[in-house]
């Protein structure tokens, strides 16, 4: 049977066109609605929730606070509040239960920027990229808290796409475009995934409270697999999905344990046979045994039953 060149096309075909974006669509209305929430102040006059996506509160009540630039504000000299405190302190707590990388494929608003450069790529079967290591973020994320020490200001934040595009929806900044433009060209043109998988200090950040977030994307159905690679063309962060996918002979759980997945699901929305799925960090572990733990084992009941 001849294969569609489309990614997604056969998981359209199978399961439905939108069971086939379930969890891409679930992304764009959880950005979107944070986006509607801030923006009901300003535009309404009723304010659901007051301030930007680096410190809000919700309701008059709930204070969030994003611990990147809290830490960047102390380390500025800037003595913070204690609801400052405690708004970082739900922010961790919460991300460290569901996976810090989750804020980039359900929160950040620049994450439909580069979803888009991403899908305007494959459509124009752009193949070329310069090639930088993804361990460049973390480099980034060193300079975004060395600066203020240096500087005594949060000089990251002054070129921020998160907070520039935010500041463009609600307030009409047009020269934050300008930068947006360029991180979707960027994306498009240059590198794969450039500006979220290489070079975000932000996305470096939130990955650290993912290694031991309990909820994780597992390839439970791995043996259903047939190989159309369309899981890896739609993953922002592609060289985790191999050992999950492929580790069955080694003993690798199907579980994907690396802190850089998203958990924006995109993988489980274009697998036709439905080899992923949500799950957690403790499911289909206990049961897996490597080759050498099972090969004990029966020796081990081999030489119970021969006594």
């Amino acid at each position: 049977m001849a294969r569609s060149d489309v990614v997604g096309a056969a998981a359209v075909a199978t399961k439905g066109w939108f069971k086939a974006h379930k969890w891409l669509i679930l992304r764009r209305l959880s950005q979107l609605g944070i986006l509607a929430l801030f923006l009901t102040g300003p535009v309404f006059g009723f304010w659901i929730v007051k301030g930007n996506l680096a410190s809000s509160l919700t309701l008059d009540v709930l204070p969030l606070t994003d611990p990147h630039i809290l830490l960047q504000a102390m380390l500025s000299g800037v003595t913070p509040e204690a609801a400052a405190f405690v708004g970082a302190a739900i922010v961790l707590a919460f991300y460290m239960l569901v996976g810090g990388r989750v804020y980039c494929s359900w929160v950040c608003p620049v994450n439909m920027v580069t979803d888009a450069a991403a899908w305007l790529r494959r459509r124009l079967g752009l193949r070329g990229a310069t090639h930088m290591p993804r361990s460049t973020r973390y480099w980034m994320l060193a300079l975004t808290f060395i600066l203020p020490l240096v500087t005594g200001s949060i000089v990251w934040e002054l070129v921020n796409p998160v907070s520039m595009m935010f500041r463009g929806i609600v307030f009409g900044l047009g020269m934050a475009w300008i930068l947006i433009l360029g991180v979707f060209l960027f994306d498009l043109l240059v590198s794969r995934d450039g500006w979220c998988g290489h070079l975000c200090p932000v996305g470096a950040f939130y990955s650290l409270l993912s290694a031991r977030a309990p909820l994780r994307v597992s390839a439970v159905n791995r043996d259903a697999c047939d190989d159309c690679m369309d899981c890896f063309a739609v993953c922002p962060e592609p060289q985790i999905i191999k050992p999950a996918l492929k580790g069955a002979s080694k003993g690798i759980s199907p579980v994907i344990l690396s802190n850089q997945c998203t958990n924006c699901g995109r993988c489980i929305d274009v697998c036709a046979p439905d080899v992923f799925s949500f799950s957690n960090r403790f499911s289909n572990i206990n049961n897996l045994e490597s080759p050498i733990a099972a090969g004990l084992k029966n020796n081990r009941s081999s030489s119970t039953r021969t006594t």
